[in-house]
């Protein structure tokens, strides 16, 4: 590597945005629609490695049609969240764990991986560049988009030999607004993700294919698509963009395993983690629709929520399917549920000890 890529050299630019018009945005800026002044970016070649790393004004890409990820969408992505903390300053969550995942994405894709101290360092570069846009509220926060695509111009299904790697980052509220649980649609036409695919990589080819049963689970009145297991269509997997836990009446709780088929959520270890901490024993093993459905029926499932680093903790209310429809507790976030939130929330902002040392903070 020729130079020192890590470095994420600065470039000024002026903010497009007034002070006072960027303070209302904030306010309630909803989720992923509202972006930053600045981005970072770095480029690869197999000759000069990674390089011109630099976080730069933000500003639309101008690409040739011929650009191999139009074609045969190699590309990867992450996605954590900078947060405002009590004395002032902000701080990061287990961004490291976002480097790893990364760079596994990238592997499975057969991308060239991203040294971790460079994507760390883009973060930290991009999040200082722009700590103005974080919101100062209870649910606000600066999500984070790390990408990287195939930028090499031409026809043929090989892996490219260019790249781009870029930041970006919007202002945030929360995910869900208004209910107090959601409620998911159960498809039986469309999985997620077969064994041996990209299921636990972070690619848009994976969300893509899931947004035909997204679209489903809205005609049908609900909020979320669940996805079951593409061999025996009967395993709870994971939402179309979060995981899933179920509590139970003697206070313990499941979660599907990570066999290849399922993101391996930075929240859902975190949970896991803590969790455990407070003595809840946590397994993680296969759950059936059917027993699911049984479970809730009976009492002895208590409670059920999804995870991840947009919506956080979300309770599971309703479940619905061409064979019926069942509900979880009383539809609104349970004891286990609500103490699960409190604590990684209070992690993350600075409330609370960090025992894991997941926080890094920035100035």
């Amino acid at each position: 590597m020729p130079n020192d890529a890590s470095t994420f050299a600065f470039e000024p630019s002026e903010s497009r945005v007034a002070d006072d018009a960027r303070a209302m945005m904030l306010v309630d800026p909803g989720f992923g629609r509202v972006f930053t002044d600045h981005m970072a970016i770095a480029r690869y070649d197999p000759q000069q490695g990674w390089h011109d790393a630099k976080v730069t004004e933000r500003r639309p890409l101008t690409i040739e049609p011929g650009t191999s990820v139009l074609h045969y969408a190699q590309e990867i992505f992450e996605g954590l969240k900078a947060y405002r903390r009590p004395d002032g300053g902000f701080a990061l969550f287990r961004a490291e764990a976002n480097a790893r995942r990364f760079n596994a994405s990238a592997r499975r894709m057969a991308m060239p991986e991203l040294p971790e101290e460079m994507f760390l360092e883009s973060i930290r570069s991009l999040v200082r560049a722009d700590k103005a846009w974080i919101p100062d509220n209870e649910e606000g926060a600066l999500y984070l988009r790390p990408f990287m695509f195939a930028s090499e111009v031409f026809l043929g299904v090989k892996p490219a030999s260019e790249y781009l790697y870029i930041v970006m980052a919007s202002s945030v509220g929360a995910y869900f607004k208004g209910a107090p649980s959601v409620s998911l649609w159960v498809t039986r036409e469309y999985t997620r993700a077969a064994p041996g695919g990209t299921g636990e990589a972070k690619c848009g080819g994976n969300y893509a294919t899931s947004l035909i049963a997204q679209a489903e689970a809205i005609r049908n009145g609900c909020d979320q698509v669940v996805f079951l297991d593409a061999v025996e269509r009967r395993w709870v997997e994971e939402l179309g963009g979060m995981n899933i836990f179920f509590v139970f009446d003697d206070g313990s709780m499941i979660t599907p395993p990570l066999a290849g088929t399922i993101l391996h959520g930075i929240t859902r270890d975190s949970l896991i983690t803590l969790a455990r901490d407070q003595g809840v024993t946590v397994r993680e093993a296969p759950y059936s629709i059917e027993q699911w459905e049984a479970d809730s029926r009976s009492g002895r499932l208590t409670e059920a929520f999804a995870c991840g680093t947009a919506a956080v903790v979300t309770p599971i209310g309703r479940v619905k399917s061409v064979e019926g429809e069942f509900t979880i507790g009383g539809q609104s976030i349970g004891p286990l549920t609500q103490r699960l939130r409190a604590s990684l929330v209070a992690i993350q902002r600075g409330q609370a000890p960090d025992p894991h040392g997941w926080v890094e903070e920035l100035r």
